[in-house]
């Protein structure tokens, strides 16, 4: 019979979209190439990825899919090929790795983001595109085609590419009575969900110690999946939910582990990860092999 943990990672979806390969391979090149001008040689992403129970198979489609989505640009060194951060991907890590180190307790100046759209019937496309962005940047659905965020947010950029300025309409605004704070976020988020996915993740990491044998696998799987929970956090004020609210214990679990273990991965990385320094123009320029 599963235990408590086991169950709880079985039935998580951001456990399951953890250990998608993308999300991976995205972790390894936060510790091994964000921030440096650095490729990845393929046979280090698969042997990484292979301790995480991804073929080799997987592991290679997955690269090409992500040079394909313009996250990874492919280098060639005599007979093997590397991999790099584009400008897009680093983009998107940057942005993943900000929202994990992101404290819940954030200031708040009692401001709301709202925004309202309405698409014709031929762009269900769209719409769908614009539902997934709003959610991922906190916003929550308050009534039918009407989505509130905590904040200031700026739309235009994050809806900019869709060309639907003329389809949409944002406010900035506080409630006044008889609305309050609390009402709009009891109205338009899942609190309940949103602490089940911390709580699922102090249970499964709380009474797990970091494997010293193996803390790169240990650090890439704990990332891959704070990554998932931290990105899908509407980022409330505290002082308008429960006194139990689980996120802060999550998060201090989170740094906790992270600390402990990067020291160890990094090691690990500079020993199994062959890399190569990658110039201006993309042309490799050295190896550490």
């Amino acid at each position: 019979m599963a235990s408590g943990a086991e169950a709880a990672e079985l039935v998580s979806p951001e456990v399951s979209r953890a250990r998608r390969p993308q999300f991976l391979i995205l972790m390894l090149f936060g510790v091994v190439a964000f921030r440096r001008p650095v490729a990845v040689a393929t046979g280090s992403v698969i042997s990484v990825l292979g301790d995480l129970g991804v073929s080799g198979h997987a592991a290679r489609s997955t690269l090409t899919r992500m040079v394909d989505r313009n996250l990874l640009i492919r280098l060639r060194r005599g007979r093997e090929a590397y991999f790099g951060l584009t400008g897009h991907g680093s983009s998107v890590l940057a942005e993943g790795q900000a929202a994990a180190r992101q404290s819940p307790d954030r200031d708040w100046d009692g401001t709301w983001t709202l925004i309202g759209f309405s698409l014709p019937e031929d762009q269900r496309a769209v719409r769908q595109q614009i539902r997934s962005r709003l959610a991922w940047r906190g916003f929550g659905l308050l009534r039918n085609g009407m989505w509130i965020a905590a904040g200031t947010v700026d739309v235009e950029t994050l809806l900019d590419d869709l060309a639907i300025n003329p389809h949409i309409r944002v406010f900035t605004a506080a409630p006044a009575a008889p609305t309050t704070d609390t009402a709009l976020i009891l109205d338009a988020f899942d609190l309940p969900e949103i602490a089940a996915r911390y709580e699922g993740f102090i249970a499964r990491w709380g009474s797990l110690p970091p494997r010293a044998a193996d803390p790169l696998r240990f650090l890439l799987t704990l990332q891959s999946e704070w990554a998932q929970i931290a990105r899908a956090d509407p980022r409330l004020p505290l002082s308008h939910l429960p006194p139990d609210w689980p996120a802060p214990k999550a998060f201090e679990l989170y740094k906790q582990l992270d600390g402990q273990v990067r020291p160890g991965a990094e090691q690990a990385c500079a020993e199994r990860v062959r890399t190569l320094e990658v110039t201006a123009n993309g042309w490799a320029a050295s190896s550490n092999r």
